[in-house]
């Protein structure tokens, strides 16, 4: 891999035509000036020193320093360049030398990998900033990503009892390992994630409950009465919420200003988002518990999702996208689907929707240059299910629906998208006909109304009662001792390769003796005299 300046191209050039060799050269001819004549015609005359000096002179014709490879460039030319790159190019640089290796394993870009992906990791979040310290970004980004894999292999199941009715919602708090379902049965029920255990179940809230969502610090839940109920986090809780109220009363609360059912939650760290039937969003202070907006549509409002400064929602066949901080519509998708819009996600970076409606269809959508006019497009559409898609959860790369024909389909959109960081925005594939979703997950009779995606696992809730959790985690196990096998016979064939390297070498020796001892062979007499001996010495053994 060479780079040239574009300024020293003329200059190369000009060096290529007279600078043929470097190697050690014997003085011919010493030019004092530019004007002075040329000697060729007396290539053994030496001006300035005697012949004897001039046969013993040797010296190095000159050549000029100039930037050959990549790494005799400026270190800030060479951020430049490895920010133009996606993972798997820098990988391969990574892998052409060793300076290559140490500088694009330390480049920044990885971070910005993985933020992209996945956002900051949840463990740095829980330990603090000096957790990035243990491992580089590269790292992590591997890991993260060899982990993303790991939902085409092999799972279990888990099923988990204690709704007597429907579970319309599920909530996956992968930070702290939990799980956050309700239903039709007015209750929010707190699951362990490894065990599987129920940790703590609430009061009956009084109304079907169709909407839940959850950090470390506070715990929603929208209600079909229009509230919202509120659990603040209590300190020093291993199960962070006190669901049944026992501990401090003065950790839950109610916000009322919805008209109708609230479908859809969403928390941000100074936001909550909250979607109903009386077709508003409605934006809140989270330390002030005020409304700050209020966004209008022209429909039941089924979905939503904020990034930064806008949010997606979904109000009847269309898609809106609005300002969070003027309230102003940005951008409208009119008849996404045939039917209602029931299901939405957005990727961590913002700008990709996903959306299932009422057709059974999965749009894919890029929003492009924040969203201006008539920069949403569509991307790719999935016809994955025989019924309505009521749920849909996204994390990088898997997008995971949930449909009323009792189904959950797995899609992996990595192939759609190309990353060019040397533009402004993400370039996609505009693909008509795109791969089948490439796993479907079946154990379901009846219609599924929640899925969330997360920690290795996939959790689903239905209207028969139960909640399921798929657990890839075996996967993963399986795939980290096989890739640890596969660096043991790596390992052993570089070994055997080197052994038979030198047994060859050694061999090349005795091959030489073997010559030798051809070229003086014994005589045929001796040759019959030694074939006596030898029927001579069998003849004593017998």
């Amino acid at each position: 891999m060479e780079f040239e300046c574009q300024q020293s191209i003329e200059v190369t050039k000009d060096l290529t035509n007279c600078v043929e060799d470097t190697s050690p050269v014997q003085i011919d001819t010493i030019h004092s000036n530019p004007e002075t004549e040329s000697l060729n015609s007396e290539p053994n005359h030496c001006i300035s020193c005697s012949e004897s000096e001039c046969q013993n002179l040797e010296i190095t014709k000159p050549t000029l320093e100039c930037p050959l490879s990549i790494t005799d460039l400026p270190p800030a030319l060479i951020s430049t360049i490895f920010n133009s790159l996606d993972p798997k190019e820098l990988g391969i640089v990574s892998c052409v030398s060793t300076t290559l290796c140490s500088v694009a394993s330390e480049h920044h870009v990885w971070k910005q990998f993985y933020c992209e992906r996945w956002g900051l990791p949840i463990v740095s979040a829980l330990l603090g900033p000096g957790f990035s310290d243990e491992k580089s970004w590269k790292e992590l980004f591997v890991e993260r990503d060899f982990r993303s894999r790991t939902f085409l292999g092999r799972y279990s199941i888990d099923v988990l009892y204690g709704h007597t009715e429907a579970v319309l919602t599920v909530f996956l708090l992968a930070s702290a390992k939990r799980i956050f379902t309700s239903g039709y049965d007015s209750i929010v029920r707190m699951w362990d994630l490894e065990e599987g255990l129920l940790i703590a179940s609430s009061r009956h809230l009084g109304s079907t409950l169709r909407a839940i969502a959850a950090d470390t610090k506070l715990l929603v839940a929208g209600g079909t009465s229009g509230f919202i109920h509120c659990w603040r986090a209590t300190e020093g809780l291993p199960s962070l919420f006190d669901l049944s109220g026992s501990e401090k009363q003065n950790t839950e609360f109610r916000l009322w200003e919805h008209e109708g059912p609230i479908t859809s939650l969403v928390l941000d760290l100074t936001r909550i988002y909250s979607g109903s039937w009386d077709m508003t969003v409605r934006i809140w202070d989270r330390a002030l518990l005020k409304c700050l907006k209020v966004l209008r549509h022209s429909d039941w409002v089924y979905g939503l999702a904020p990034h930064d400064t806008t949010v997606a929602c979904t109000s009847g066949s269309d898609v809106y996208v609005w300002d969070t901080n003027s309230g102003t519509l940005l951008s409208i998708i009119h008849g996404a689907h045939v039917g209602n819009t029931f299901s939405l996600a957005r990727s961590h970076a913002g700008d990709f929707l996903f959306t299932g409606g009422e057709d059974g269809a999965i749009h894919m959508f890029e929003i492009i240059n924040d969203c201006d006019e008539g920069d949403v497009v569509q991307v790719a559409t999935w016809k994955a299910h025989s019924g309505s898609v009521n749920s849909l959860a996204f994390e990088f790369p898997w997008l995971v629906s949930a449909s009323g024909d009792g189904k959950l389909a797995l899609i992996d959109v990595r192939k759609l998208l190309r990353t060019s960081r040397s533009s402004s925005r993400k370039r996609v594939s505009r693909v008509n006909n795109v791969e089948p979703p490439q796993r479907m997950l079946h154990g379901f009779e009846c219609n599924l109304f929640s899925v969330a995606i997360g920690a290795d696992r996939i959790v689903c809730g239905g209207e028969e009662g139960v909640v399921r959790i798929w657990n890839f985690s075996q996967a993963l196990e399986i795939e980290q001792r096989a890739r640890a096998l596969r660096g043991i016979r790596l390992e052993n064939r570089l070994r055997r390769r080197k052994l038979q390297i030198d047994m060859i070498s050694k061999s090349g020796r005795a091959n030489r003796c073997l010559v030798a001892a051809k070229k003086n062979q014994i005589s045929g007499n001796q040759s019959g005299v030694w074939h006596k001996k030898h029927e001579m010495s069998g003849e004593l053994k017998a």
